[in-house]
Order: C-alpha cells, then structure tokens, then sequence
C-alpha cells in the first residue's frame, strides 16, 4: 500500500467510517465511492494520481464494507442513509463543495446525492452505472437487461448468497470478480486484498443488504431527478451486467453531460483503463 495514504476512522451519521485520505490537504476535494464487492482498494489506481494532481482525495469504505461499520438490519442500507454518509463525510472535513466519483454503488450513491443534495457537489463523475431512473425503467421494460440482472432476486434471498460466495475463503465471490472482468482485471495481489476485506467485513452479507434494501425501500421517483451540476460518464462497453445503451440515456438527465465509452474495458473501468481514466478525471475536475 502506498505509504501516503491516510487511514482514519470518521464518526457520522451515526456509523463510523473508514476513509483512506491521500493529498494535500489545502487541495480541492474529490470523494471517491467504490461499488461492490470492493472497498476503498477499489480506487488504487486513481488515488495516487489525483493526489499528486494537486487534489485532496478522499475513499471511505462504504458501509458494510472492511473496516467501517456492519449493520445487521437491512433497512440502514436504504439509499437515504448511503447518501447521509456522504453528506456527513463533506460535512466533517468541512467543505461547501466537493468533486464526487462513484463505480457500480458508489456511483449509484454519487447519483442520488448530486440529486438531493447539488448544492455540495461541484462536479459529478459516474463509472459504469446509469441514471437511477433509467435502470429502474430499463429492467421493467427490457428482457434482456432483466436477464442481465438476475443476480439482484438471487441476493433477496435471506442468507444463501451471502453463504455460497463466502465457503472456501470467499472462492464464490473471487469467481465472480474474475468472470465479469478481463484476465489482467484483477491480479492475485488485488484478489488477496479483497479476500482479507471480505475477512474484515465478517462475510458478504453487509454488502449484499444494499441489494435487499432497494427493493424493500424504494425511493420514490419525482420530476425533480434531473441532474443539474456538471456530470461525465465514462463507460466501459463489455460491461457484463449492464446495457451500454443506458449510459446514453443517462446523459438525457443531466443538464451539463458528457459521456465517454472505452470499447476493450468491461465494467470495472477505472482498472482496465486505469490511465485514460485517470486522465479524463483529472481534466473534468481541473
């Protein structure tokens, strides 16, 4: 790990946090929100970059997630509450506005605060992950995306899932990393990291909840989800789970948008085009 990165254990909204901190601290601020079934790890390429950049770069691991608070309810993963997170993490290091980037969650997070809250975000960047509104209309109207999402009624479960990709040191759930990227996605250096959170995570099942809870507590949809503060998307097209399609009409939502696709990246962008994407972060928020 790199030796300047800051560990800290943040109190907010009621949890405490776990956020890895790089930069200089008088540096504009960027919050990066990782997706399942990462942890802060999931932004090890990006990390180092914005930093020496110039910009205060700041990862929590989101709930359930390593080394910040489980809860064994589901309804405390209810999108409200994910969003209260990072309201509460700009709110304690003290900032007006921030840049926020999220990856499959995190970029499901990202979404719902530039729409709750636009005031505190200066910039929005969103990887692999549509407008909460387009997924929600895509999968009630096309098979093919229903298909794709079989997973999400798998995880409703209670228990199974959780169980099966945690036996044999998290075997199921290295598999699946394995199978919804490209083979020099995720090293065996990057696969030991993720077993040891999963460890620290005491198994899946925090995780999994955020898929238990949007179903059971849906937001409810208003005319008020457009975006309005200035988004990229970036993209990676052998996305296995998700429609490129739907990024597209994402960009319908925003008022200042921009997309961009990477044709070889599957869905975890941001390692598969680790530079490019680097790059691209860096321009938009500068």
């Amino acid at each position: 790990m790199n030796a300047d990165f800051q560990h800290i254990f943040v109190e907010t909204n009621r949890i405490r946090l776990h956020v890895v901190t790089a930069g200089d601290p008088g540096g504009k601020p960027v919050i990066l929100l990782h997706g399942f079934p990462e942890f802060w790890y999931g932004w090890r390429h990006q990390i180092p970059a914005l930093a020496d950049a110039g910009f205060r770069v700041i990862v929590p691991d989101q709930r359930g997630y390593n080394l910040s608070d489980k809860l064994r309810r589901i309804r405390p993963y209810q999108m409200d509450e994910l969003v209260g997170d990072v309201t509460g993490l700009i709110e304690y290091f003290g900032y007006e506005k921030v840049y926020l980037a999220g990856h499959d969650w995190g970029a499901g997070v990202a979404w719902s605060t530039a729409i709750s809250s636009p005031a505190q975000i200066e910039k929005l960047a969103i990887l692999n992950v549509p407008h909460p509104q387009v997924l929600l209309e895509t999968i009630r109207k096309s098979p093919r995306q229903m298909l794709r999402s079989w997973y999400i009624a798998f995880f409703q479960i209670p228990g199974l899932a959780d169980w099966l990709m945690s036996i044999n040191h998290f075997a199921g759930a290295t598999k699946l990393l394995r199978a919804s990227g490209k083979k020099s996605t995720f090293t065996e250096e990057d696969l030991f990291e993720y077993r040891k959170a999963w460890t620290n995570s005491g198994g899946l099942t925090g995780m999994i909840n955020w898929y238990r809870a949007v179903v059971r507590y849906r937001r409810v949809s208003t005319n008020k989800m457009r975006v309005q503060v200035p988004t990229l998307i970036l993209w990676g097209k052998k996305d296995i789970a998700l429609m490129e399609d739907m990024a597209r009409k994402s960009i319908e939502f925003c008022e200042e948008g921009r997309l961009i696709y990477f044709d070889e990246a599957s869905h975890w962008v941001q390692h598969d085009e680790s530079a490019a994407v680097n790059r691209e972060l860096i321009r938009f928020f500068k």
